[in-house]
């Protein structure tokens, strides 16, 4: 299987890549396995270092950058440049903080000094998705990295460029060789990969079925891992809620990266008593959205990813109107060249849909209407799902008291869900399990010693 790379919004193929040879994976793990004693030694300020010349690196070259995110996955461009510079902020975070964040933790025992120190772990292999192709990556190895490990990285197989560019970065920020390198493997080379005693943790951006096979093998080795998988957040609007700030939010919760974003609004529980205002200019706003060229500033709404996700997305879609779901905008893929699907909205949405029960990936939002503030609480935990959640209401001690019931590991109130890396982010349920980002997920790839000095 190679590697194929598809401007999704021409469906034109811009190159191919074949998976790597196991001589070739060897080479490349033997590389990285050398490399890591020695990075480990280095500082935490050292260490920084690196990152703050990766920083530089990003915003010298975001326009290319940004372009190949564009070409690759179809990202509105100025929302690709807005990824890489949330890359390089990443990275600058965790070079001026790591070393608070990793300073040994003293704790009053019987012993004459006790500490918790936190150290490296080894190597993490990351297996990270196409929908933010830069981010998701540096999220994870910016703080991986300053903390002491190395990392191989195998990223999706419709953004090859970006993997390969990620690695030219890092080795023109002048790493030494081997502290990160990236892999070209088919799906079915990870499992090997997992099992290799070189590799001590493993981290996986994606869906809920690949995060069952990686942490079944990761169990089966022993080896730690974070997973951050799917999600179908709730969006819910109390009866209070500003109207036109909800809106807004709604809009950009949804349609950003055309809906392709775990944590992207997904089900809007609407009370009703404000549910008809709300659908009406939240239709109306989705409306006005432009999909074509991702490159054009007039263009507001990008294609998918790739044609097979535009085919299952419409599947559940379709299957949902079957089951009484009322299709009040879009919800039809246009003809003509890409992978577009334009905004859509699903009102009189219920129990026993696929729009209920599963994740849409894409600009697909589906509105459940509730009785009250404990209906839409149940409806948001009636999910397989625990990502995110957001909670919209004139009374932000209100918003924060039903956030604090939402079954999610990242719950905003009057505001769109997002990572940053000043706070810990991931899941429960089915949408994983583990942090990234924050103090709490730089130390999920360390070891938590404890010493005891009489």
């Amino acid at each position: 299987m190679a590697f194929e790379s598809i401007n999704p919004a021409t469906e034109v193929s811009q190159a191919h890549f074949s998976p790597w040879t196991g001589a070739q994976v060897e080479q490349a793990l033997a590389q990285v396995a050398t490399a890591t004693p020695q990075w480990q030694e280095r500082s935490i300020g050292e260490r920084g270092g690196y990152l703050v010349r990766l920083a530089s690196l990003l915003r010298e070259r975001k326009e290319t950058l940004a372009r190949l995110i564009t070409a690759e996955m179809g990202k509105l461009f100025h929302e690709a440049l807005a990824e890489i510079e949330k890359s390089a902020r990443g990275c600058e975070h965790y070079a001026q903080h790591a070393a608070t964040l990793l300073q040994d933790e003293i704790i009053a025992t019987d012993a004459r000094r006790s500490l918790v120190a936190y150290q490296p772990i080894g190597t993490v292999l990351a297996i990270m998705p196409w929908n933010f192709p830069f981010w998701q990556v540096f999220r994870f190895a910016a703080p991986a990295l300053v903390a002491g490990n190395t990392v191989v990285l195998k990223h999706s197989a419709n953004v090859p460029q970006c993997a390969l560019a990620i690695e030219k970065l890092i080795v023109d920020a002048g790493f030494p060789p081997g502290v990160f390198r990236t892999l070209m493997i088919a799906s079915h080379q990870v499992a090997s990969v997992i099992a290799d005693p070189r590799i001590h943790a493993v981290t996986l951006t994606g869906s809920e079925a690949a995060g069952r096979k990686v942490a079944a093998l990761a169990g089966q080795h022993l080896k730690k891992s974070v997973l951050e998988l799917g999600g179908s957040d709730a969006f819910i609007v109390l009866e209070d809620a500003d109207l036109a700030l909800t809106t807004q939010g709604a809009v950009t919760g949804r349609y950003q990266n055309a809906g392709q974003s775990c944590i992207a609004a997904k089900r809007f529980v609407v009370v009703d008593a404000i549910a008809d205002p709300f659908v009406e200019e939240f239709r109306a706003a989705a409306a006005a959205l432009v999909t074509g060229n991702p490159m054009e500033k007039s263009t507001t709404l990008a294609p998918l990813a790739r044609n097979d996700l535009r085919a299952e997305l419409h599947q559940q879609v379709t299957q949902s109107m079957q089951q009484g779901a009322l299709a009040i905008l879009g919800c039809k893929p246009p003809d003509g060249t890409g992978y577009f699907y334009p905004a859509s909205i699903l009102d009189n949405v219920g129990p026993g849909m696929r729009a209920y029960q599963e994740e849409l990936f894409g600009p697909v939002a589906t509105i459940i209407r509730v009785r009250n503030e404990l209906h839409a609480v149940a409806v948001a935990n009636a999910s397989r799902y625990g990502l995110g959640g957001s909670v919209w209401t004139r009374d932000t001690a209100r918003g924060e008291a039903v956030a604090r019931q939402l079954a999610a590991g990242v719950c905003f109130v009057n505001g769109v869900v997002r990572s940053d890396p000043r706070i810990p982010f991931g899941g429960s349920k089915c949408s994983g399990y583990g942090r990234e980002l924050g103090r709490h997920g730089m130390l999920e790839f360390t070891n938590i010693k404890t010493l005891w000095i009489d």
